[in-house]
């Protein structure tokens, strides 16, 4: 759902008209106090914000909007008058995502507001962690080196998920242990060294992408 708050009667049902032609779910509010109120039982994917509004203006508005924890992450596109260089500095410091300058085309409106919306998209989390052949899927806690499954045990599985989660990070020995056995180093190497030494052996080729840093820990060689 789009908001467009716009005390223009007229503006305001082109914007709703152009956005509801392209797919979007749209409404519209004549001020900054009907916007607010609906705000507080529902939230808008996207606002599509005027400046100047009667009682409370548009900057007014979207200083409120970033200083709340339950509204600041909502997108937001200022529409400001031609020539109005300090509204659109000021709105764009303040958090808004985007700006349209009055009197702007229906169409730049909504490749605007599709914009903001793809960069403002939260990311999938990468359930895929790929090194050349080699394949980890989060998800199924499988491996495979050019589409042969490999068997690893659940540490050597976590210890191969951080290498490839952070390639080229040197990871120091207290830090495996403490993310990989959920305990503090004790001083004993052998444990972490005999499980790297064999994974290293289960994973082939790839094996010689885990690097020992001297005097502090291991990690995967990045190749480039």
């Amino acid at each position: 759902m789009i908001w467009c708050v716009e005390d223009d009667a007229s503006i305001r049902e082109i914007e709703l008209y152009a956005l509801s032609s392209t797919g979007f779910e749209a409404r519209g509010f004549e001020d900054g106090a009907s916007f607010w109120a609906a705000l507080q039982s529902e939230k808008p994917e996207l606002v599509l914000l005027d400046v100047m509004l009667p009682g409370d203006d548009g900057v007014s508005l979207l200083k409120r909007m970033k200083a709340s924890s339950d509204f600041r992450e909502i997108p937001v596109i200022m529409a400001t008058a031609k020539g109005a260089e300090y509204d659109k500095i000021q709105s764009l410091d303040l958090g808004a995502d985007d700006y349209l300058v009055k009197p702007f085309g229906v169409m730049e409106m909504v490749s605007r507001v599709k914009a903001v919306l793809r960069r403002c998209q939260p990311k999938a989390p990468e359930h895929i962690l790929t090194a050349g052949g080699l394949s980890v899927d989060l998800d199924q806690r499988t491996v495979t080196a050019d589409g042969q499954r490999i068997q690893l045990t659940y540490k050597e599985f976590e210890l191969l998920r951080l290498f490839l989660s952070h390639p080229g990070m040197a990871f120091p020995r207290e830090q495996l242990f403490s993310q990989v056995w959920n305990m503090a180093y004790m001083d004993d190497s052998r444990t972490l060294d005999m499980h790297i030494r064999t994974l290293r052996q289960k994973l082939g080729v790839y094996g010689k992408q885990i690097e020992t840093v001297r005097n502090v820990g291991y990690r995967w060689e990045a190749v480039l």
